[in-house]
Parts: structure tokens; sequence; C-alpha cells
């Protein structure tokens, strides 16, 4: 029996979908290393890793800006290598660089915008008004955006990626350079941003802890890590010990006066820091100090917390993550 048109099932095409992505640049240093990700309609997916670690290559790449050596990728269905124009139509973009004319007021550069994606007239003009007011940049529209704040200037590149109503919002490390304040007045407003599929690229924890409904954490081209940030933090059971030494110790012993502690677990030594898993991390603590005294090692400060998304990154990475000032 036919099936009539109600009783199909409806197959939305997943926002973002990428698959073994490889990028590789001249002198053999390998960007991408088969990277896969998707996001889904409505979803904000945190790109999370170093610099260096793939995230704006991947972002690159998904925009149409650079083309993959192997793999295969798409937005809403279009395919970024065949159909980049169409790509180019439903996807906004926020690069790391600013993309304003320092010049140009406030309503100029979004004027502009609007233009280069076809709008005009009354339905440009609304729209302008729209997003000035949107993103309160209403008083300071007709000031040349070289005089506004940094955090002023962060919310008109979103403003601008968002003239034509993009179903795709690709942020590439959206607050980079912003002081504290700054930082939170662009949280609210990506908040806002409900219904909207994006991408999300940042090495701030705290970023995409608060944004993210999902992270993708990568680190050498590579997919290490997925899930939610709850789900990722629930898999590191217990505490984390966390200790700062004086000195800089030396590598094994370090590690081996820990990793003999029946009460400590993935014991890991970053620079002047050692980290371990603790089901109950108080009380761990006293033979952990024990431990390194005996080895010479002397401490300077001893924290236990519950896990983090440092400690997740920690745990997949190898490392911690250093943000670059």
């Amino acid at each position: 029996m036919a099936i009539g048109p109600t009783e199909r099932e409806t197959v939305m095409p997943a926002a973002v979908l990428a698959r073994d992505l490889v990028k590789t640049y001249p002198k053999g240093v390998r960007a991408l290393d088969h990277l896969s990700l998707d996001v889904e309609p409505g979803e904000i997916v945190g790109l999370l890793g170093p610099n260096g670690a793939g995230k704006s290559t991947t972002v690159k790449i998904l925009t149409t800006l650079a083309r993959a050596d192997s793999g295969h990728a798409e937005v809403l269905g279009r395919d970024v290598g065949r159909d980049p124009r169409g790509v180019r139509a439903v996807i906004g973009v926020v690069a790391q660089r600013s993309g304003l004319d320092p010049a140009a007021t406030g309503r100029d550069n979004l004027t502009l915008q609007g233009h280069l994606f076809g709008l005009r007239g009354r339905e440009l003009r609304r729209r302008v008004e729209e997003l000035l007011e949107r993103f309160d940049l209403a008083e300071a529209a007709n000031r040349p955006t070289r005089h506004w704040s940094g955090g002023m200037q962060r919310r008109l590149d979103v403003a601008l990626g968002l003239v034509h109503r993009p179903e795709v919002l690709f942020l590439d490390e959206p607050t980079t350079g912003l002081d504290p304040e700054g930082r939170a007045a662009l949280w609210s407003e990506i908040k806002r941003l409900t219904g909207m599929a994006i991408l999300l690229t940042t090495h701030y924890l705290d970023e995409a802890d608060r944004l993210a409904d999902r992270l993708v954490i990568v680190d050498g081209g590579r997919v290490v890590a997925e899930g939610t940030p709850d789900r990722l933090k629930g898999e590191l059971r217990g505490d984390a010990v966390h200790i700062e030494v004086l000195d800089p110790p030396d590598g094994p012993p370090a590690r081996t006066a820990l990793s003999g502690l029946p009460t400590l677990r993935e014991v890991t030594l970053d620079g002047r820091r050692l980290s371990a898993r603790a089901d109950d991390g108080a009380a761990a603590v006293p033979g952990a100090l024990a431990a390194l005294d005996a080895h010479g090692i002397r401490v300077a400060t001893v924290t236990v917390a519950r896990p983090s998304l440092d400690d997740v990154y920690l745990k997949h990475a190898g490392r911690r993550l250093e943000v670059a000032a």
C-alpha cells in the first residue's frame, strides 16, 4: 500500500556533518587527522581545544574558505565542496578577527553586510535597526566603530553574521581578547540565539561549559572526547586531587610516588602540577603528601575538587589546556 505524505517520516539533514576530514599544510603539518563531528538543528556544539588543535581549520573547511585533502563535509545537506554558494547562503560566520570597517559607523557596517546578501530598502533598514537594538548598540550606531569598546565591536561582529538570518552560525573563538565583563555580555547574547544551530570554537573551558549543549574536544587534529559537559565530567568518578610542587619534579619518581598509593588513580604530571583521581580526595591527601615527602618532593599547594572540564581535558589529551594570552 502506498504511503501518503502525512505518513512519511521527514528526515531533517544535520545542520553540520563532517566525516574523516584530513588537512595537511606545507612542511607536513597535519592540521586535521580524520576528524568527524556533527551538529543537529538548534544545537550549540562547542569545539574545544588548544591553539593549533585544528579548530579554525575545521571552521574554514565547513564555511567553504578552505578545502580538505580528503573526507566529506556538508551543511544542511549541501556539500561544502560541490555547492559552496548554497552553503554560504544558509550560514553566518563570526571569525576570530573582526570583519568591521573601523571608519564606518555601526549602522553602515550592518547595511553593507545586508547589501552583500541581497537585502534592500525597508526590509534591510528594519533588520539593521532590529539588530542594533537586540545587541544594545543603538546609542552608538552613528559613531565610527573604531571608537567603540572591544566588547561592543565583538557584539557587532555577531550581529553582522546574523543580518541575513542564517540557519547555522559559526562562532570562531568569539570572546578572545575581551575582558571578563565583555565576555559575560557576549555569552548572554549567544545564549539568546535559541533555535539556531551553532558551532562554537573556543579554548576557554568556562565558556564551553556555560554555552554548549555538547562538546567535541580536539587535540592534534583528532577528536579525543565527545559528549555533554555533565556527562564528560560525570565519567570522572570521585574527586580530583591537584598538587602543586615547589621545584620541577623528576617525572617518573614523582608519578611513582603517587601511583603506588591505593587511594589514588590516573596520576599525571604536567609541569609542576601532579593530578590524580580519588574516591575520597580529602582522605587521600595525607598519604599523598607523605609519599612525596619521602621522595624529597616539596609541595606548595594541594586542592581537592569535583571533576571539571579541565580534568576531562587532562584525561583525554594528557595535558592541561593552555590558553594563549
